[in-house]
Order: structure tokens, then sequence, then C-alpha cells
């Protein structure tokens, strides 16, 4: 089972993927697209936050965070109630930006 951290890293670099934009032949914003991407981009999202998503690379590796559900029990491991309701939240804001960067990918490669 994979930490929220790691989660957290996961998400993060997801969100830099999608907050930079996919740079594809005849953007509008006029860049070109590089001749290959870096390995590490996310190609696909597959899955759902109750089954678990896989998260694939253009290098061929993936990443499989934990379902919802089991993040969200690691965050009963915590002392205090606060500790407990953050983790809690940024559990679910984890898994719904990964939702959205899955759909997002789906738009971008059809």
């Amino acid at each position: 089972m994979r930490s929220p951290a790691r989660v957290t890293a996961l998400v993060g670099l997801a969100g830099a993927v999608a907050g930079v934009g996919l740079l594809l032949p005849g953007a509008s914003n006029g860049t070109q697209a590089p001749a290959e991407p870096p390995p590490d981009t996310i190609v696909e999202v597959t899955g759902d936050a109750a089954n678990g998503f896989g998260v694939h690379h253009y290098d061929g590796t993936a990443l499989y965070p934990p379902t919802d559900s089991e993040a969200a029990a690691e965050c009963g491991e915590y002392d205090t109630r606060v500790a407990r309701v953050r983790c809690r939240t940024e559990v679910r804001v984890w898994y719904r930006d990964l939702a959205d960067l899955q759909q997002a990918l789906d738009w971008a490669h059809r």
C-alpha cells in the first residue's frame, strides 16, 4: 500500500502535467510538440477511486496508488482529530484530481 505522501507526490506531478498542458502538433498556443516527451510523462490514467487507479508513464512504468478507501483508512492512524480531517480532505482532493487528469487525457487522445 502506498502512503498518502507518495500519492501527494504523484498527484502533484499529475497537476503539473495538467497545468502545463499538452503540447500537441498544431496547438493553439503556437508551440511545437517536442520530438519525444520526458520518460515520466503521464500518458494514461486507468481505473477509478473506488477500485484503484493506474497511472502509466511514457517510459512504460506505472504506479498504482491505493484505493480512496484504503488511503482514507490510513488517515485514521493520525493522533489528532484535526490531522485526521486534514488527511481525509487531502485524500478526496487527490482522487478527484486523478479523475480530472484521467478525463483530460481521454479528451486529449481523441
